[in-house]
């Protein structure tokens, strides 16, 4: 069936090749300049290593996040890059590691953006340098040209962004009141290619995945926060995203973070399903969780085993198949259109994946009914968790931005744990103990 409005940016394959691209090797191979320490217009060393330490005295960055999992199909966070700093909205996404930008740069597939194109600096990230290293598909790679580092990446959507490493000026405002320009690096994308259902009206991805390159690695390496980083995705729309110590960790459940798929998702496992409260029989799941994902992706095993029990539910409930409503691979309708979640949640069960270590269940991760449905626009129930294997996740099973509304999701990078808990209100500015805000 057509699945319209999945939105899936988990990164399965990196690859930074010194690609032949003539033109666009050209434009960069112009502005080349090497150094990566530039000091900030205005701004002494000292005076900037004063500030530093001051933001970095226990304090966090928090961003407003907007969108929402359906209609809208993703969330976004605004960042101020670039000397002036201008606006861009990026797509919030813990299954990659490169945060990047639509760059005005000569380019055979740009997509379109809702700012303006985002104008290079010319300060180039070198070919060896370890966040260009941190890109690479294996630690024996080959430099063409040892003072710019190309790189492409392909995401689970078949989405692609091709470009070049720079680093640039993020202007930021800490949780202490100290706003600081905090130069890093970010690719500047010229060529991106996507599926018509994959693409949405935004200037490039944040990503916030393990590698040296994301974001929060970044920053934390400047010894501005901890490595850490959650989010509070609401189902009403928006939520916040935060780097740092932005939460309370009393209600928290925590698993320790898996070196599956290559160590630089955030992975968990193994867990077993667990529907209505009664075992399922599947187990050993590893689980990826996602907000590059607007929905959850199951094995085929899990998957059908869900289905099944699904169906077995709804069984002489007043819900029916209805095949001609495509907004997701299985709808229901009832005698009349639903208007909320609330209508018909009371006919399915919850779902939980169950953390064990050594046979001793460790911690539970609940997925309520709704957070595993959708109302359509037609009025139907749809369910939000999806067959893997046929957009190419194989074996992979993915907690998308459905399955993890109205949490609290942290993960500590530090201490290599992934927690979540309640949130009463993910719309509203975390408090904690940790910050002042």
């Amino acid at each position: 069936m057509k699945v319209d409005k999945v939105r899936l940016r988990l990164m399965l394959v990196v690859t930074v090749m010194m690609l032949n691209l003539s033109c666009c090797s050209a434009w960069f191979g112009n502005k080349r300049k090497s150094g990566r320490n530039i000091n900030l217009p205005g701004e002494s060393m000292s005076s900037r290593t004063s500030l530093m330490n001051h933001a970095a005295a226990g304090s966090s960055i928090v961003f407003p996040i907007y969108g929402n999992v359906y209609p809208v199909g993703f969330y976004n966070v605004t960042l101020n890059i670039g000397q002036p700093p201008r606006p861009y909205f990026l797509d919030v996404d813990t299954g990659s590691e490169l945060t990047w930008l639509q760059c005005d740069a000569p380019c055979s597939q740009c997509s379109e953006t809702p700012h303006p194109l985002y104008k290079p600096s010319n300060d180039f990230v070198p070919c060896k340098d370890p966040l260009c290293a941190s890109l690479q598909p294996s630690d024996d790679y080959t430099c063409e040209d040892p003072n710019q580092c190309d790189y492409e990446i392909k995401y689970a959507d078949q989405y692609s962004t091709l470009g070049v490493l720079l680093n640039d000026v993020y202007l930021l405002n800490f949780t202490n009141g100290v706003q600081l320009r905090v130069r890093m690096a970010l690719g500047c994308g010229y060529d991106q290619i996507f599926s018509p259902s994959s693409y949405h009206p935004l200037d490039g991805v944040l990503g916030l995945g393990r590698g040296k390159a994301s974001l929060v690695s970044q920053l934390n390496s400047q010894g501005l926060v901890r490595n850490v980083i959650g989010h509070c995705l609401s189902s009403r729309g928006g939520g916040y995203i935060f780097f740092g110590n932005a939460y309370d960790s009393s209600q928290m459940s925590w698993t320790p973070i898996s070196s599956i798929h290559s160590g630089k998702h955030y992975s968990a496992g193994p867990a077993e399903l667990v529907f209505g409260g009664r075992k399922t029989g599947v187990g050993s799941l590893d689980i990826i969780f996602d907000t590059g994902s607007s929905y959850t992706y199951f094995n085929s095993q899990a998957y059908h085993a869900l289905i099944s029990l699904v169906n077995k539910e709804l069984h002489r409930k007043p819900l029916k198949v209805a095949p001609d409503d495509q907004t997701l691979p299985m709808c229901w309708h009832g005698k009349t259109p639903f208007r909320s979640i609330n209508e018909v949640k009371k006919y399915f069960k919850p779902l939980v994946l169950s953390f064990s270590n050594g046979g001793k269940v460790r911690s539970q991760f609940e997925i309520p009914p709704e957070a595993y449905l959708i109302i359509s626009k037609k009025g139907n129930v749809c369910l939000g968790i999806l067959n893997g294997p046929e957009v190419g996740l194989g074996e992979v099973n993915l907690i998308g931005d459905i399955s993890m509304l109205d949490k609290v999701m942290v993960f500590d990078n530090e201490k290599e744990l992934i927690g979540w808990g309640p949130s009463a209100d993910c719309n509203g500015v975390p408090k904690s103990r940790d910050v002042s805000l």
